[in-house]
């Protein structure tokens, strides 16, 4: 119809109609693609919030394997406390005891995560469509994060590999059996036993003490090892502030 007009308008050489008209269909057109853009950009904006709503249960998992974390490492501070004790002969703890104490004091546990994951969620383009500044600045920590302070790579220090020369494969054996990592999976944790209830035949008790003793570069890496840890710590403390920052931020979305 517009085409129509337009047309005779022309034959008629209405030069103010023919105007109008091209107005009109321009108009038309911007008003066409705006409005098409705004749904697209609201639409974009709300699946981005959506998908910060589906993130609160992975951030309860975050929170809680940074908990797991703590108190892994505060179990095996305690061990490590028994192992300086044994190296300096302290009778209160028997060659039994030290020798658990040596090897627990060298496990690790780490996480398996890195930044990619994140941005494969939330590309620069998602992050733009989150709106609350509040929420993207946490989310753009987390994304940036350097993982690697807080992978299993991170606490593999020399004393965990040279303790294991010294403490014979069937010991450890036996450590770990009773005594090693337990995972529940309700709620993504690791742990360890304490007390461990192995009991070591007391000639090999004796002997395996004997070995740590000999070694004086041992509780010098241990020193070296709880240092690492407390490193570990001061890295999991500012990623679990982030997350619950962000989770505490997107509860009120």
């Amino acid at each position: 119809m517009i085409f129509k007009r337009a047309v005779a308008r022309f034959r008629a050489q209405d030069w103010m109609g023919i105007t109008i008209e091209l107005a009109i269909v321009v108009v038309g057109v911007f008003l066409g693609i705006w409005v098409a853009n705004w749904n697209q950009e609201r639409a974009q904006k709300q699946q981005a919030r959506q998908m910060l709503v589906q993130l609160k249960p992975e951030l309860r998992g975050l929170q809680d394997l940074s908990a797991s974390a703590r108190d892994y490492y505060a179990v095996t501070g305690r061990y490590a406390d028994t192992a300086f004790a044994g190296w300096k002969s302290d009778p209160r703890v028997s060659d039994e005891q030290f020798v658990i104490a040596a090897y627990q004091a060298s496990q690790i546990y780490g996480f398996n995560n890195n930044g990619a994951s994140w941005a494969l969620i939330f590309g620069a383009d998602e992050l733009r469509n989150i709106e609350d500044l509040s929420v993207r600045e946490p989310l753009t920590r987390l994304m940036t994060f350097d993982y690697s302070t807080l992978n299993f790579p991170a606490v593999a220090t020399r004393y965990r590999d040279e303790v294991r020369e010294v403490i014979p494969d069937e010991i450890q054996q036996q450590i770990r059996a009773k005594c090693g990592d337990t995972f529940k999976a309700d709620r993504r944790r690791f742990s360890l036993v304490v007390p461990c209830p192995v009991h070591l035949p007391v000639d090999e008790a004796a002997s395996t003490a004997a070995a740590l003793r000999a070694n004086p570069e041992l509780p010098r890496l241990l020193r070296l090892h709880r240092a690492t840890i407390a490193t570990y710590n001061t890295n999991l403390d500012l990623f679990d502030g982030q997350v619950g920052l962000l989770a505490d931020r997107i509860g009120k979305l």
